[in-house]
Formats: structure tokens, sequence, C-alpha cells
């Protein structure tokens, strides 16, 4: 059992910066993936950037060079530093956990098995 819990989601202008946390705690072996997803109101949840337990990362088109997923093994801790932050990146951001070793499904849904609560991001013009 995984139990992801995020933080640091804010309000922030455009152009801006965060960096997400994501402490997930439990079975190492149920945490092979880890990922950020996103959802807006009224759209679907999207994969942003996944990371693999060896490291390997793979990102969406619309935040790959702008966005960076990391993680500390040893603080059981996920992160996502976001930068030129857009408001079209508002939305509610979730943290995943999951045992595959799959790099091709990094940014979906149904990769994880453990979801996080979500924490708000919201970036204005």
């Amino acid at each position: 059992q995984v139990t992801p819990a995020e933080s640091g989601g804010r309000s922030v202008q455009s152009g801006g910066s965060l960096r997400l946390s994501c402490a997930a705690s439990g079975y190492t072996g149920s945490r092979d993936s880890m990922g950020w997803f996103r959802q807006a109101p009224g759209k679907e949840r999207e994969g942003v950037a996944g990371i693999l337990r060896d490291g390997r990362t793979k990102y969406a088109d619309s935040v790959a060079g702008r966005f960076t997923i990391s993680q500390d093994s040893a603080q059981n801790t996920l992160y996502l530093e976001m930068n030129s932050l857009k408001p079209e990146d508002t939305a509610m951001y979730y943290c995943a956990a999951g045992s595959s070793m799959s790099y091709w499904y990094l940014l979906l849904t149904t990769n994880y098995n453990y979801w996080g609560q979500g924490t708000q991001v919201t970036v204005s013009s």
C-alpha cells in the first residue's frame, strides 16, 4: 500500500515557477513508477511527467522543457519543478505511484495503482 500526498500548489502569475512535492510512503515495490498528472475543470486527467525507479523520465509535449520531474528515494519524495508557467497549466495536480517498469506507459492513468488527493495550481495572466 502506498499513500501519496501532494503539496506545494498555489496561485502564481504567468511566467512564474513552482515546485510540487509528493510524499509517498509505503512498500517500495509499489513505487517502481511515479507520475504527475493534472486535471482542469471539464477536462480529462492527463499525464504530465513520469519517472521510473531507474531514473528514466517522460514528459508530455505541452510541458517538455519547462517542467522537471525528480525523486529522492531516500526521502520517499517525488518532485515536479515547474517553470515558465502558463495560464493553461492551471489544474489540480495529482501524484501517482505504480509497480510497472514500462517507460511507454508512464503518462497513462492506467499505469498507476495509488493516487493522492491533489494540489491546486492556478496561473494567472
